[in-house]
């Protein structure tokens, strides 16, 4: 049997490919499929399956285009209503591939078409003959630590959702045995989940004695906790999943990239047009075209550039290099913005040569912020922290405020526009972008903290933490 595990960090996803004796099966494709072409290709399979474990509410799936281009089947679970050609998935359907065979477990809960894909080789038979699974791929139900989040539902509420998915857990996934390897559809980081681990596999066993959500002793408080203090939703996922129903357009049919002037850029935005930086925030902060925002590409750009903007946001781009450009314009269509305005010609360089001014970031380390609290040139009311929940309980700044930047597009955070606003998170990233909003929006003095509270906590300066809340 053939496995191969693709993980696109910018997304935190991950999806699969599964072969054997000259037939293959993808499982939960990201937008650009090129690469499953070329690992097929590499390993001498055609592409003959392509499972999605339910409509993907983070990302635009390669579904539709995958199955264009190879003349695969695309399979999804019966609830989808899927408006494209599929084979609707129900508890028991299997299909086999040489050795190999891939049975459907329908396990709604963080969606009520989802479902989980366990894999056999019958190859690996026991000695006493019966065929073990060998692994089991949970889509967003099973996440390695954590288990999916249960409010993105049109249909059903979270409450409705989050009894499904105990059912789901306990009645279908802790019935597999220990040693069935869990490959879930996201890592660490994705909005999904609350509290994933870092690994990007786990077996059923250690889950079963390390996951928070399986040791919730009954339905009823399972419940409860799952849907207290859910992340914030990103306004584009429900989008995304009705993308995911019909089936995204290939990434082909997207139109050449306008290239606009500065005069053209300049113009766009005094229409109060979205003008998307993309390089890193160290080059931002240097100069940039006042009232850009700041996302990097270094990071989980797409999941912020989606939530920070929408995916209707039209926005205008700037990079360094047409590198960049292309690179970001790809990450983009991952997520579902692919109406772009264009990108300037020449970058942050020919706005200044046009004469047009450049605005920049006073960027501090964590060493000054301590000194100018500790001076009261900054109070810590002057201090704004973007981390989620979860961080700020886990060790924080003394009396600093908490605003996580998932909310800032429902509204910016109060601050005294006249006065300095110093603005953390781990490590400087999303500070970066918080920077950027409260430019756009007005403030004058915002402050990015390099390193962010990773740099404080390693510095050894004062921290408290909180009682941890039930997630």
């Amino acid at each position: 049997m053939y496995f191969e595990h693709f993980y696109l960090t910018c997304l935190a996803h991950a999806s699969y490919m599964i072969g054997s004796e000259g037939e293959a099966a993808v499982v939960d494709p990201q937008r650009d499929v090129d690469i499953y072409l070329k690992a097929a290709e590499e390993q001498n399979l055609k592409i003959r399956h392509i499972f999605e474990t339910h409509l993907h509410a983070d990302f635009v799936s390669g579904h539709k285009e995958l199955a264009a281009r190879t003349g695969g089947k695309i399979y999804i679970g019966a609830q989808a209503n899927a408006k494209f050609a599929h084979v609707p998935l129900t508890d028991g359907f299997e299909v086999k591939m040489g050795a190999v065979r891939i049975r459907a477990l329908e396990t709604p809960g963080h969606t009520p078409e989802s479902v989980c894909l366990v894999i056999s080789d019958e190859s690996k038979s026991s000695p006493d003959k019966s065929v073990q699974p060998l692994a089991v791929l949970t889509g967003d139900t099973l996440f390695i630590g954590d288990v999916g989040r249960p409010d993105l539902s049109r249909t059903h509420t979270p409450q409705e959702l989050a009894g499904l998915l105990y059912d789901s857990l306990h009645q279908k996934l802790l019935a597999l045995p220990d040693a069935t390897m869990v490959y879930p559809a996201h890592g660490a980081g994705s909005l999904c989940g609350r509290a994933m681990r870092a690994e990007r596999s786990s077996t059923i066993g250690t889950e079963r004695l390390t996951n928070y959500a399986l040791q919730i002793a009954s339905r009823e408080e399972f419940i409860s906790q799952l849907t207290t203090n859910l992340p914030v939703r990103p306004d584009y996922f429900l989008e995304d999943a009705e993308i995911n129903r019909s089936g995204a357009a290939a990434l082909t049919e997207l139109p050449p990239l306008p290239g606009l002037s500065p005069a053209e850029v300049q113009a766009l935005l005094q229409q109060n047009a979205n003008v998307l930086d993309v390089r890193s925030g160290d080059e931002f902060a240097a100069g940039h075209v006042p009232g850009s925002i700041g996302i990097a590409l270094s990071g989980q750009f797409a999941s912020w550039a989606g939530g920070i903007l929408g995916i209707h946001s039209k926005p205008v781009l700037i990079g360094e290099t047409d590198a960049q450009i292309e690179e970001a314009r790809l990450r983009l269509a991952r997520v579902g913005i692919e109406d772009l305005r264009g990108y300037l010609v020449g970058g942050v360089a020919a706005w200044q040569k046009a004469g047009l001014p450049v605005v920049k970031t006073e960027q501090i380390s964590v060493q000054e912020l301590n000194q100018k609290m500790r001076s009261g040139n900054l109070r810590a009311a002057d201090v704004l922290d973007v981390r989620r929940e979860g961080e700020w309980q886990a060790g924080h700044i003394a009396e600093v405020q908490c605003r996580a930047l998932d909310t800032f597009p429902h509204g910016l955070p109060v601050t005294d526009d006249e006065r300095p606003v110093a603005v953390h998170c781990k490590s400087g990233y999303r500070s970066m972008i918080a920077c950027s909003l409260l430019e756009r929006a007005g403030h004058r003095n915002a402050i990015n903290v390099a390193g962010g509270f990773d740099a404080w906590h390693a510095a050894g300066l004062p921290e408290v933490a909180e009682q941890l809340a039930k997630v």
